[in-house]
């Protein structure tokens, strides 16, 4: 730093912008949630009144294929079933917070306990989670060991291991924001080779430039073929 910019003051420009790109990135995720909560709401009710499976699937199958051909590949089969079930979980649409990504949901839908999902919402909301500590949480079956456990103190310390908070262009590389927003750029273009190298190759996002270039034929494989 020098006289004319000192530390102080540029500390507060990067507040700034730092605190802009957050509202940014909450915004947009707050929009795609309840974008899919209200998808999968419409789904269900177009079921409502037909018992027959093969309809069910034939609805999702068909609204795939146009939704895909008007909004891309973020819209596979699979992922609208995961928009039903979204809807089917967290009924309330007043209940969704804003805090917690498309990832934390779809995490939370594979708990079948309803106790145990809403304990893990609450303390992605409290500690302030990130998708892979919840997983990690879910996966180590975090909430029944601290029912079960003599040692409650020490299995609930575990809370507090954070990780490092997500840096904002970890924040906009995120894949489901960029399919939400049809941000995905065209793969046929010849420079895209070099686009997914420096901008991150969606699913390995946070990992080092050596593994980004690893990791492009997968991001290819889902994302652009």
């Amino acid at each position: 730093m020098n006289e004319l910019v000192d530390l102080s003051f540029y500390n507060q420009i990067k507040e700034i912008l730092a605190t802009a790109r957050q509202k940014v990135y909450a915004t947009a995720n707050f929009a795609m949630v309840e974008a899919y909560w209200n998808i999968g709401k419409r789904i269900v009710e177009r079921q409502g009144g037909e018992t027959r499976a093969e309809y069910g699937a034939s609805l999702i199958s068909e609204l795939s294929r146009l939704m895909t051909a008007d909004f891309g590949k973020g819209f596979t089969a699979s992922n609208l079933k995961n928009m039903r079930q979204f809807y089917l979980t967290f009924p309330n649409s007043y209940a969704l917070r804003s805090e917690l990504s498309w990832t934390h949901y779809r995490l939370l839908m594979r708990v079948e306990s309803e106790q145990a999902r809403q304990f893990y919402l609450d303390e992605c909301l409290k500690s302030a989670w990130s998708t892979r500590q919840l997983e990690r949480q879910i996966n180590s079956f975090f909430y029944e060991r601290l029912l079960s456990s003599q040692k409650k103190k020490e299995v609930a310390a575990e809370i507090h291991t954070l990780e490092p908070a997500k840096r904002p262009e970890d924040i906009i590389r995120d894949p489901y924001v960029l399919e939400f927003l049809g941000l995905v750029p065209n793969c046929k273009n010849k420079d895209m080779n070099i686009w997914c190298f420096q901008n991150g190759s969606g699913y390995g996002a946070n990992s080092t430039r050596s593994h980004l270039f690893r990791r492009r034929g997968t991001y290819f494989k889902q994302h652009c073929e």
